[in-house]
C-alpha cells in the first residue's frame, strides 16, 4: 500500500467532514445558495449558507469529488462560521490549502471548488435582497508577473474557448516575457475545465 499523500489535517477532514448537508436534510433552511462544477470531470459543489446582519452564521455543504475536494470543503465551512459576508468572499484556493497543510500539487484544483461556491452562495444572498454583486472584490493571483496577467484573465479566457498555451498567449500575452509562468497558467487552465467542463 502506498503512503497517505495527505496531512493528518486532510485526512481528519476527508474521514470525518464537518458540516455535511445529509439527506435527510435536503430542505435544511438558507439564505444563501452556491453551486459550481461539472459533474462531467467528478467535480461539484452545492453549499448552503445561513446569514444574519452579513455574517455567516451556519453552512451546509455536499460535494461530489476526491478526497481533496471534501477536505477542502469541510474545513472551508468551519473557517467561515461567525465570518462576515465581505471577508468570506475574499478567501483564496491558497488560503484553504494552507489551512489544510498543504495538498499534493496534481489535488489543488480541488480546493478551488469551494471559494467559488461561497462566492456564489455569497452574490445569490445579495441579490434576493437586491443589493449589489461583490464580484471584484475577490483577491486575484498573478499568474505573469511580467505582464501582470491574472487568474481571473485566465478564466475569461477558458470562458472564451481558449486551452492551450499558443490561445492564451494570443489572447492576454501571457509568458511573451521570461515565459517562467507556463506551468503554472497551464494548471489553472485545469482548475477551470474542472469548474466549467467543455
Amino acid at each position: 500500500m502506498e503512503d497517505w499523500l495527505y496531512s493528518d489535517t486532510v485526512k481528519e477532514h476527508f474521514m470525518n467532514p464537518k458540516n455535511v448537508l445529509m439527506d435527510k436534510e435536503e430542505s435544511w433552511p438558507h439564505d444563501a445558495r452556491g453551486i459550481v462544477g461539472n459533474i462531467k470531470c467528478g467535480d461539484q459543489m452545492l453549499i448552503l449558507l445561513r446569514i444574519t446582519d452579513d455574517v455567516i452564521t451556519d453552512v451546509r455543504w455536499k460535494t461530489y469529488g476526491c478526497a481533496s475536494a471534501i477536505a477542502s470543503t469541510s474545513i472551508l465551512s468551519e473557517a467561515i462560521k461567525g465570518m462576515k459576508i465581505e471577508d468570506a468572499y475574499k478567501l483564496r484556493p491558497q488560503d484553504i490549502v494552507s489551512k489544510l497543510g498543504g495538498l499534493p500539487a496534481q489535488k489543488i484544483h480541488c480546493s478551488v471548488l469551494g471559494d467559488k461556491a461561497l462566492r456564489a452562495a455569497i452574490d445569490d444572498y445579495l441579490e434576493k435582497q437586491g443589493r449589489p454583486s461583490l464580484a471584484g472584490q475577490e483577491q486575484h493571483e498573478v499568474i505573469c508577473t511580467c505582464l501582470n496577467v491574472t487568474d481571473k484573465d485566465l478564466e475569461e479566457a477558458y470562458k472564451a474557448g481558449d486551452r492551450t498555451w499558443e490561445q492564451l498567449q494570443a489572447r492576454t500575452k501571457i509568458g511573451t516575457g521570461c515565459g517562467g509562468c507556463k506551468e503554472r497558467a497551464m494548471a489553472k487552465m485545469h482548475e477551470f475545465e474542472h469548474l466549467y467542463g467543455e
